[in-house]
């Protein structure tokens, strides 16, 4: 991705030029680490950064080296899984990213010869893992540089305050999408500034 490139494109569109000319978003590399990041993802599921950050520590450390190989995530009984803090529905979500693993090598996955489509159709085969979370993989862990989570609740608040845009308007999505059409092939970067902006709005 380049981020040079990526400004210079955004910075043609009126409303979220005013964005990318006042916000810094920091840069990051891409983890590449799908298994470990759907894990860390599904214990974070409605909880607080540092309630998740805390159950997921303890989850680790239940295995050797604190990694949660899928042969032994497979095979650990839930009444353990549950002793780190996790619900029975998370601790079966994560056996099943595990299970799916082992049978499909997550850890070593030829991404880069999938579609955004394809990895999204790919990785919500799992149950647990829906298409918000899929695209959270696609623009974090892989990298891939024009992902637009419309279902995000983020991005709609960001969306609809830049935008003047009705919320409770049952076309909202069909409206962002249209909206942010024109960022195209970069709408990962303009969905970060998006997040950006709006935390800043909260906490200024």
């Amino acid at each position: 991705m380049n981020p040079e490139a990526a400004i210079a494109h955004l910075k043609q569109h009126d409303k979220i030029r005013l964005l990318v000319e006042t916000i810094n978003i920091p840069d990051f590399s891409p983890s590449g680490r799908v298994y470990y990041d759907l894990l860390e993802s599904i214990v974070s599921q409605q909880l607080s950064v540092k309630a998740a950050s805390t159950i997921f520590n303890r989850f680790c450390a239940l295995f050797p080296d604190n990694y949660p190989h899928p042969e032994l995530l497979s095979a650990i009984e839930i009444p353990i899984l549950r002793s780190a803090g996790l619900s029975n529905q998370k601790a079966s979500y994560l056996q099943n990213v595990a299970a799916f693993s082992l049978q499909y090598d997550l850890e070593n996955h030829q991404w880069k010869f999938m579609s955004d489509e394809e990895i999204i159709d790919f990785l919500t085969r799992i149950k647990g893992v829906g298409k918000w979370t899929a695209q959270m993989i696609l623009m974090f862990t892989i990298g891939r540089p024009d992902i637009f989570p419309v279902d995000d609740l983020g991005i709609q608040q960001a969306m609809t305050r830049l935008y003047g845009l009705d919320e409770k308007d049952k076309n909202l999505k069909q409206q962002m999408i249209e909206l942010a059409e024109p960022w195209r092939p970069y709408r990962t970067i303009a969905s970060r500034y998006l997040w950006r902006w709006k935390d800043n709005a909260v906490s200024s």
